[in-house]
């Protein structure tokens, strides 16, 4: 018997290589080359075909300005925090990627959303790693009645694209896409020819039948989305689910998103109930320390569209020969230049220490507005002195020692104002024109000039 023939795709791209290589030609990732069948010669030739004419290939050219285009219609899902994701809820004909870590919830998330939308469209659930009777099982479990839910426990494309079309839901869910495979393919379930295949039929029958179409990925070890990169190409909004299996919040965070805003985030607290949106999530991020303490300075961050408040801690301790460099939530690069900045333009020297940095709460901060309240930070610790009670920071820091605006300051200032703080320290060019009932605001330029005034503050 003849040996089958193989070839070496890349995990990343999709690229095809003939041998094993250290690095795929294409994308040059090294060690992503994986040993696959070889399709036989025509054997998919046409498997686009059917798929084509029912999409009406051949489209005439047409000029941008003579094209009608009207606001997308959203239906709410009945999660508040998930429409706020999405950017107001669900579009007809929108593909959504969602992916997680084993367990973070993201199955019982869809599962709520489809009861809530099953009392006013027709849905569809279709399982690739449970049976019906499981589905059904977490669905009492949750407390939800399903009534209108329809299920299917499915893993071929061929017979899931058949149930749609009988079915016509107008909101379905692939749970997950990982399990998905096409009889046109020879390929395992998961493999990078399986995975884009089945992404991309599945993608063209969502927009041409108008179907919102949500599919579930897993992702690496590493917490990227399993699968080609091209996956994340596809769909029209990539969804990321974060949190610590220990702690009962998760974070869901827009990537992507053709029909609303990127880095929004939602936030919600596990129940035994399923997950319940959290309406101030400010009081996550927060301390519950009843007087100030060292090294411990709140920040206004901007998620989106929704301002948050997040403590930042700092711990400096004497350190040995190498002192560390650690932070959790923030980038630890920038920690590395803040220090630079502080020891250069305020005097304040901290080589000889050990420096330890957390966002409270399991939050990841990545805007450069938190820069000042990192160095206040940094040195109420390295002073042994409590900032004033109620005080809050934002503003970026820059290498000449000068501090940047952020951006929508008049939105940070309102929330913080909102929750009860009275001292900020901002950027000069945020200082708002009236003044924020209940909030005393100090306009600061520079980094030394910043120290001073927290030092006349303590």
């Amino acid at each position: 018997m003849a040996k089958e023939k193989t070839v070496y795709t890349c995990s990343e791209c999709g690229g095809i290589s003939p041998k094993w290589l250290g690095k795929c030609p294409h994308c040059n990732a090294w060690n992503t080359l994986e040993e696959t069948r070889a399709e036989p010669a025509g054997a998919s030739k046409n498997r686009m075909q059917a798929l084509a004419r029912g999409l009406n290939a051949a489209q005439p050219v047409t000029t941008l300005a003579d094209i009608e285009a009207a606001d997308v219609s959203r239906t709410p899902t009945g999660l508040e925090e998930l429409d706020r994701v999405l950017g107001g809820g669900i579009v007809a004909g929108g593909v959504v990627l969602i992916g997680g870590d084993p367990g973070i919830g993201k199955s019982t998330l869809l599962l709520q959303a489809l009861d809530a939308l099953s009392r006013q469209m027709p849905v569809l659930y279709v399982t690739g790693e449970e049976s019906s009777a499981q589905v059904a099982l977490r669905a009492r479990r949750l407390g939800l009645d399903g009534s209108h839910v329809r299920v299917q426990a499915e893993i071929q494309l061929e017979n899931i694209i058949a149930t749609m079309a009988a079915e016509k839901p107008a909101f379905c869910v692939i749970d997950s896409i990982q399990t998905v495979f096409s009889d046109q393919l020879t390929s395992a379930p998961g493999s990078v020819a399986q995975v884009r295949e089945c992404a991309a039929h599945l993608t063209r029958v969502a927009k041409s039948s108008g179907c919102t179409m949500v599919l579930v990925g897993h992702v690496t070890k590493e917490g990227a989305l399993a699968g080609p990169r091209v996956l994340e190409h596809i769909v029209d909004t990539v969804l990321y689910f974060e949190g610590d299996t220990h702690s009962s919040f998760r974070l869901i965070r827009a990537i992507k998103n053709r029909f609303g805003a990127v880095n929004e985030i939602g936030v919600f607290a596990m129940t035994d109930k399923g997950l319940k949106g959290v309406t101030n999530p400010s009081a996550i991020f927060l301390s519950t320390h009843s007087e100030p303490v060292p090294g411990s300075c709140v920040l206004v961050t901007l998620e989106g569209t929704r301002p948050l408040l997040v403590e930042i801690q700092a711990l400096v301790d004497a350190g040995g020969p190498s002192p560390r460099r650690l932070s959790v939530g923030l980038e630890r690069d920038r920690l590395a230049m803040l220090l630079a900045v502080l020891h250069r333009h305020a005097g304040m020297a901290c080589f000889d220490q050990d420096v330890f940095v957390n966002a409270v709460g399991g939050v990841r901060i990545s805007e450069p507005a938190a820069d000042l309240a990192v160095l206040l930070a940094i040195q109420s610790s390295l002073r042994g002195r409590p900032l004033p009670k109620g005080f809050i920071a934002f503003g970026e820091v820059g290498l000449a020692g000068e501090i940047r605006p952020a951006p929508r300051g008049q939105d940070r200032l309102k929330e913080a104002a909102k929750l009860g703080f009275s001292i900020a320290v901002v950027p000069k060019a945020n200082a708002p024109k009236k003044p924020v009932e209940g909030l005393t605001i100090h306009a600061v330029d520079r980094v030394e000039e910043a120290i001073e005034l927290v030092r006349s503050l303590m």
